[in-house]
């Protein structure tokens, strides 16, 4: 029994420890943000490989989700002869949920897991403790341009994952459950107000923050060589995909009271 309650602890002190050694390096990347000199060549190389290339990926998810999404309710609202209420649960749903939460959970695996590795590998390779030995910020060279590329095309991603979950309903719902596609398109919409737009940015706007922060972070603090690198990008993803669902959640709850 002692041992046991000796495990919980040690758990909870090795959580309580990493949480405030997150909590210092986001203190320090935000006090980086306007910190000059800027690197503004590595911030667009940034902008590219975490917007620009993952545009595909947002093309995909975006689609198959919004259609089987599309499914699900036509079949439900069926049950009930209800069928012209799917159009305007469809976007009510692909706006304020779908959207940003898979596109942030993608970008999660795709690029949180990506800064980790990258990080990861600098810092056992010791090219983090040269850029220190040349007085050279780590957080502010590595993670800033990394914050920022996240912080403003995640929001971009959304509204993309949002334009194709349109299509991804119009061909479930117009072209295989026979709905017009004028009645699609004005239920589509009906519930959607610029609130609900706001609410999709803010999300992806702070679901990019911890994508970020959180690969990141993982990078930094890999330790253990080879094993530590392959270690880092899985931490990444899965400490970044919960805390995107639980911020999801408390987000909801408070911006839509």
């Amino acid at each position: 029994m002692l041992k046991t309650f000796e495990r919980i602890g040690a758990a909870l002190l090795g959580f309580l420890q990493e949480a405030g050694d997150f909590a210092v390096v986001s203190g320090r990347t935000f006090a980086a943000v306007l910190r000059r000199p800027f690197d503004l060549e590595n911030l667009l190389r940034q902008f590219n490989a975490v917007g620009v290339n993952s545009i595909p990926v947002v093309l995909l998810t975006g689609v198959a989700v919004s259609m089987v999404f599309a499914v699900q309710l036509a079949f439900g609202f069926k049950q009930f002869q209800a069928q012209g209420l799917a159009s305007s649960v469809e976007g009510l749903a692909v706006v304020r949920e779908l959207a940003p939460v898979i596109t942030g959970l993608m970008m999660s695996g795709r690029v949180g897991s990506a800064m980790a590795a990258e990080l990861g590998t600098m810092q056992v390779t010791e090219q983090i403790d040269a850029l220190e030995c040349l007085a050279t910020d780590p957080i502010h060279y590595l993670f800033v341009p990394r914050l920022l590329a996240a912080l403003v095309m995640l929001p971009l991603l959304t509204g993309i994952a949002i334009y194709v979950g349109y299509w991804g309903g119009y061909l479930i719902l117009v072209n295989v459950e026979g709905q017009s596609a004028y009645t699609f398109a004005h239920e589509f919409y009906k519930l959607i107000g610029t609130r609900d737009l706001r609410i999709a940015l803010t999300k992806a706007m702070v679901f990019g923050v911890i994508i970020a922060l959180v690969g990141c972070w993982r990078g930094y603090r890999t330790r253990g060589g080879a094993e530590g690198v392959g270690n880092a990008p899985t931490s990444s993803v899965v400490t970044s995909s919960l805390s995107i669902l639980v911020a999801d959640f408390f987000l909801t709850k408070m911006m839509l009271v």
